[in-house]
C-alpha cells in the first residue's frame, strides 16, 4: 500500500470518492463528505466539518470548529477563523427540506480571510483579499481587498493582500504601511499599482 502523501488523524472520517492533496493536514474529529477536493497544503482544525462536493483550493487554513457545506467554495490561500460560519440554504425549514438543488453557492476568492465566527450567507461572494471582521454578518457580495465589518457587513476600508488596512495616499490611491504596496481604485474596484 503506496503511502499517503497528507496527513488525517485517527480520530477523523473521510468517506469514499473524496481527494486531498499532498502535504495537507486535518487534525482532530474532522469529517469530510463523499465527493470533496482538498486542494495541497492545507490545515484543517479540530472538528472541521466538509460537507458533500465542497471544493477547498490550496494553501487553505480552516480553524477549528468551521462547517463548509454543500455550494461553498474556498479558493486558493482562503482562511477561515475559529467558529465561522457558512451557510446554504436561504430559507432552511426542518419539515420542507430542498436538497442540493435548492442550495445557494458561496464563493470565497484568493486569498480571502474571514474572521472568527462571522457568518457569511449563502448565494454570495467573497472577493480576492477581502477580510471579514470576526462577528460579521455578511449578506451582500464583497469586492476585492474590502475590510468588511459589523452586522450586517459593511465596507469600513481597504486592505492590502498581505493583510494591513490600507492608508489613503491620493484622491484614489493607497499605500500599505507595511509592505508597501500600492493600489489604486478604478470604477469601485481596488488594483495593485505595478
Amino acid at each position: 500500500m503506496a503511502e499517503k502523501s497528507y496527513f488525517v488523524h485517527e480520530s477523523s472520517c473521510i468517506d469514499d470518492d473524496v481527494e486531498i492533496g499532498e502535504g495537507t493536514k486535518i487534525w482532530h474529529f474532522c469529517h469530510i463528505q463523499r465527493g470533496a477536493r482538498i486542494g495541497k497544503r492545507c490545515s484543517l482544525g479540530q472538528n472541521v466539518n466538509v460537507s458533500n462536493h465542497v471544493r477547498i483550493g490550496d494553501g487553505c487554513k480552516i480553524q477549528n470548529n468551521v462547517s463548509l457545506y454543500e455550494g461553498v467554495e474556498l479558493e486558493n490561500d482562503v482562511f477561515c477563523g475559529p467558529s465561522c460560519v457558512f451557510t446554504n440554504d436561504l430559507t432552511p425549514r426542518a419539515k420542507y427540506p430542498k436538497g442540493s438543488a435548492g442550495y445557494k453557492r458561496t464563493l470565497v476568492k484568493e486569498g480571502a480571510s474571514i474572521g472568527a465566527n462571522a457568518t457569511v450567507v449563502c448565494g454570495h461572494t467573497v472577493g480576492k483579499w477581502a477580510l471579514i471582521g470576526a462577528g460579521a454578518v455578511v449578506a451582500s457580495n464583497v469586492p476585492d481587498h474590502a475590510l468588511m465589518l459589523g452586522v450586517p457587513a459593511k465596507q469600513c476600508g481597504w486592505v492590502c493582500e498581505c493583510g494591513q488596512k490600507l492608508c489613503p495616499d491620493h484622491v484614489a490611491q493607497f499605500r500599505c504601511p507595511d509592505c508597501g504596496r500600492t493600489y489604486q481604485l478604478k470604477e469601485e474596484q481596488l488594483e495593485e499599482m505595478k
